[in-house]
């Protein structure tokens, strides 16, 4: 059994050379009989692509990848090269005219001359060595493009590729060009970048075949083409080739890896039953011809030698841009539901290229719990403040119902004993406006629903009385001041200023009374009356906000609720309607007794 196998690998070893070491025993001695054929299917590999109307050739593969003699040796031996094709969506393979008229298409011992090639010659070519009793075949395909539109080169056109280092000096050189014109010819060339004409370019310079850069810098890469240009038997040949460059770091700046993590001043702690996870990241420079490695090692044993399903490791490359061809490799390594054990265990990354090795061990501990005091206390602590961040929220929106509730429930009335005959004097501009808002708006509310007496110049007083003494008088019997701020009260010299200049004095000396106030509209000029500066500087204002401060339960009246004096006695609730005579300027009223507060 172990012959045989030693027998079939020889015999696999030697099919290559065997069919034309055949061939020439067949052509001296004669002894193989029967005619037969080994054919080699269809190398794509040998794909040769030119352009509609220019000169190409193509070389049988017989005597480049499958046989070790050369065509010279073949044909000593009596073996003919034939050339067969198919067309492209044909099957039918046809041999090659190559005595055409035009002579067009020939042939030159190993070589089938296109002069120049035709997009009806895109097809399969077969080359066949051959004499009487046996022959060898191999096919391989040329295609035949035409130029795209306002360009000189098709896309579909495979480019040749080329790295230069960055900062180097470099020469392109036109590719697949020899032996297409005498040595005695001299071409012309025309180079092009992404098909615009190079000229007066002071970092490429074209010299002929070759295009000198003096400098590559990154922004050089591109699709680079050159067309020469070539005279044969009277006829113009055109050969256009591209070239992709592609800018590589300099090898100026080549080095052994550079590994960031993991390194000496970084501790990675796991709790015992959690997740390990442990990134290594290494840089690599770019190294021309050079592998990149990296890998982990647990107590020695190498990736490929993990068999716990719980380990695994995951590869990211990040490309420089700065620094083309370099790259940042990260191979974490994830290890689930440790053990105690495994946290003591070695883990080393180790990373490498052809310039050198680096490794490096992770330093790994088992990570301490927190007690269990701890967490109740941050517990107790987390829920005393959502209560406190609650109570806040809630006073803040709340405040005022609070205030009220406090008030009505617990707090004290502020009109035992103090001797004074009014709850609230109103101060207001006397025009007709004010007065409806004071004798129908504020005194309807306060007097009616709240139950506080309100004393009212206008109302209140007594014909031929002197006004100062008596508003003087109403304003020490008052618990409070109420001033209803407008444009209106701010003029020099009405009695509306008397009263809150009255007002100040008396809570400034005394102490028995408290502003409190009230924008009905707001003004613009209030810094010329010091008084009310005053006031505002010391006092919060309480806005009239027209329709939305109508409604008896809005914000408006609870905040002046809150500024008014605690009432807890029972107030007879009166519904009077107010009616102005215009003759006499005086009021009306019509009241009468209603259920008590």
């Amino acid at each position: 059994m172990v012959n045989t196998h030693r027998e079939l690998s020889s015999w696999h070893r030697m099919k290559i050379g065997l069919p034309f070491m055949c061939l020439l025993v067949l052509t001296i001695t004669g002894d193989c009989t029967g005619e037969r054929c080994d054919d080699w299917g269809e190398d794509t590999r040998k794909l040769t692509q030119a352009y509609d109307g220019e000169p190409v050739r193509i070389r049988c593969p017989l005597f480049e990848d499958y046989l070790k003699h050369n065509y010279s040796t073949a044909h000593s031996a009596g073996l003919t090269l034939m050339w067969y094709w198919t067309a492209k969506g044909k099957d039918l393979e046809e041999p090659i005219n190559i005595r055409l008229p035009d002579n067009r298409i020939s042939k030159d011992k190993d070589i089938l001359w296109f002069r120049p090639a035709l997009l009806n010659d895109t097809g399969n070519y077969t080359c066949m060595l051959r004499n009487t009793t046996f022959c060898l075949k191999i096919a391989f395909p040329l295609e035949v493009l035409k130029k795209d539109p306002n360009s000189c080169v098709s896309d579909d056109k495979v480019a040749e590729a080329v790295t230069f280092p960055l900062e180097n000096a470099e020469t392109l050189t036109c590719p697949d060009t020899k032996d297409y014109y005498p040595a005695d010819v001299t071409p012309t060339v025309s180079w092009y970048l992404k098909c615009s004409l190079i000229d007066g370019y002071l970092d490429r310079i074209p010299q002929g075949l070759s295009l000198q850069f003096t400098k590559v810098l990154q922004r050089y890469e591109g699709n680079y083409t050159c067309i020469v240009s070539y005279e044969e038997n009277g006829r113009v040949y055109n050969l256009t080739r591209t070239i992709y460059v592609k800018t590589i770091a300099s090898l100026l700046y080549a080095e052994a890896p550079r590994m960031r993590t993991p390194n000496e001043k970084q501790t990675y702690e796991f709790l015992a039953g959690g997740q390990l996870s442990i990134p290594c990241e290494v840089y690599f420079s770019y190294v021309n011809n050079s592998f990149t490695d990296i890998g982990w090692t647990i107590n020695g044993k190498t990736e490929g030698d993990f068999t716990d399903q719980r380990i695994h490791v995951n590869e990211s490359v990040l490309l420089d841009i700065a620094n083309p061809g370099a790259k940042t490799i990260t191979k974490e390594l994830w290890i689930k539901n440790i053990t105690p054990d495994e946290l003591k265990h070695n883990y080393t990354c180790t990373a490498k290229n052809i310039l050198g090795v680096v490794s490096r061990q992770a330093l790994v501990k088992e990570k301490v719990g927190t007690p269990r005091y701890v967490t109740e206390l941050a517990c107790g602590l987390g829920a005393t403040l959502f209560l406190v961040v609650c109570f806040v929220v809630v006073y803040h929106v709340y405040w005022l119902e609070m205030v009220l509730f406090y008030r009505a429930h617990f707090g004290t009335d502020e009109t035992i004993g103090d001797g004074k005959e009014y709850d609230v004097y109103v101060s207001y501009a006397r025009n007709a406006e004010e007065e409806e808002f004071v004798l129908v708006t504020l005194r309807g509310v306060l007097e009616n629903e709240f139950g506080y007496k309100l004393c009212i110049f206008d109302r209140d007083s007594l014909p031929g009385g002197i006004v100062t003494d008596e508003t003087l008088s109403f304003i020490k019997k008052s618990r409070r001041l109420l001033v209803v701020i407008s444009p209106s009260y701010v003029r020099q010299g009405t009695q509306a200023l008397l009263e809150l200049k009255a007002g100040l004095e008396n809570m400034a000396s005394q102490g028995n009374i408290r502003l409190v106030l009230v924008q009905y509209k707001p003004i613009k000029n209030r810094a010329k009356v010091k008084e009310l500066k005053l006031a505002e500087s010391v006092l919060s204002v309480i806005k009239w906000e027209g329709e939305k401060s109508k409604y008896p339960g809005g914000r408006f009246w609870k905040q002046l609720h809150v500024a008014l004096p605690v009432k807890k006695t029972s107030a007879t609730k009166n519904s009077c309607s107010f009616h102005i005579v215009p003759q006499s300027q005086e009021f009306g009223a019509e009241c009468r007794k209603d259920d008590t507060v």
